[in-house]
């Protein structure tokens, strides 16, 4: 019988774990391999409008669909619009009245998962004109703030302000972004009055910056501010890239529907106890109050509001230059068929 020496066993030992990490290894780099890799951009990742984005990627939802995705975060709706359509990301957490705007250009997008029945914007007023304006009407002779120019707070900016009888010479627009800079542009008088959304609506309150002037926050207050139901903050692509990766984008709804069934299943304070904490800007008692306040914003499905479409293509015709005169096909701008299957897959 030959002889083994304790060394070559050992040695041979050595060889078999080695392998086994090897396999294990490329295992492991298969699977990483296998997951897609994706870029979304968001119209500014802080605002609560657009928390669904970081709450599914902080549950884990995105990983649990087999996907690699990274969140991109730029100030205006308008600036991810247009990385979009450069090609440089697969899709943007931004507001769906873009998909209307675009078609209007000969562009196609199409929201896949609708977050928001309402806005959750906030026309707020500098506590130092609140005695001057005291609705839309006022605004005639001021500069108002908004996230960009040619971004939905600049829609929804105009249209409060046709809505009250003005033109679009009547007023100045001024881009400030959102948060620190919006406050800033408020406390300085660069603008006195100007739409935004929480945790920044809260800020302003509290320090007593500013005023609610027009309250967008919910769906029943977005009817008295506007007339209908506003889809507003919602995940579209190109309908070109829907078009070929039908798996991707059912993979993207999956995730995203079941958080939205975490927001309508659980509190506000529940939520943020997921959200990383500097989104929380040093005040989570403040964020989630505002956060409470603009729950009901949140679809509980992620579906497109019955007459929904129908009051954003009326709100962009009522002063948009490149909607009017133009034959919109609102079954061009969304569909349901990703949440209706995503609906099966997840259940009741």
């Amino acid at each position: 019988m030959p002889h083994f020496s304790p060394f070559r066993r050992a040695g041979r030992s050595l060889r078999v774990v080695a392998g086994s990490f090897i396999v294990a290894a490329g295992l492991m780099s298969a699977s990483a391999a296998s997951a897609e890799k994706l870029t979304i951009i968001v119209g500014g990742m802080e605002k609560q409008i657009y928390l669904p984005a970081v709450l599914t990627r902080e549950l884990g939802y995105f990983k649990d669909e087999g996907l690699d995705v990274e969140l991109i975060n730029t100030r205006a709706g308008v600036e991810a619009e247009n990385e979009l359509l450069a090609g440089a990301v697969q899709g943007v957490v931004g507001f769906y009245d873009h998909t209307i705007d675009l078609q209007a250009k000969g562009k196609f997008i199409k929201s896949v998962v609708q977050f928001s029945q309402a806005p959750g914007e906030v026309q707020m007023v500098s506590a130092k004109f609140a005695d001057q304006i005291k609705s839309p009407a006022d605004f005639k002779g001021h500069t108002l703030g908004v996230t960009g120019l040619g971004s939905s707070t600049d829609f929804l900016t105009h249209y409060l302000a046709a809505r009250a009888g003005l033109k679009p010479g009547d007023f100045s627009l001024l881009p400030v972004g959102a948060g620190n800079t919006f406050i800033a542009a408020m406390k300085q008088d660069q603008i006195q009055s100007g739409m935004t959304t929480e945790p920044t609506i809260g800020q302003l309150v509290k320090t007593g910056v500013a005023k609610i002037l027009v309250d967008m926050r919910t769906p029943e207050k977005t009817v008295a501010a506007l007339g209908g139901p506003y889809p507003a903050a919602s995940f579209y692509v190109q309908s070109s890239w829907l078009d070929s990766h039908a798996d991707d984008a059912q993979k993207l709804a999956n995730a995203f529907v079941r958080t939205m069934r975490f927001i309508a299943s659980h509190s506000a304070a529940e939520i943020a106890e997921k959200m990383p904490k500097d989104y929380l800007v040093g005040d989570k008692d403040l964020y989630i109050q505002g956060l409470a306040e603009g729950k009901a914003q949140f679809t509980p499905d992620g579906r497109m509001p019955a007459d929904g479409p129908e009051t954003v293509l009326k709100v962009l015709a009522a002063f948009s230059k490149n909607v009017q005169g133009k034959q919109i096909d609102l079954s061009k701008t969304y569909t349901t068929v990703f949440v209706d299957n995503a609906a099966k897959t997840l259940g009741n």
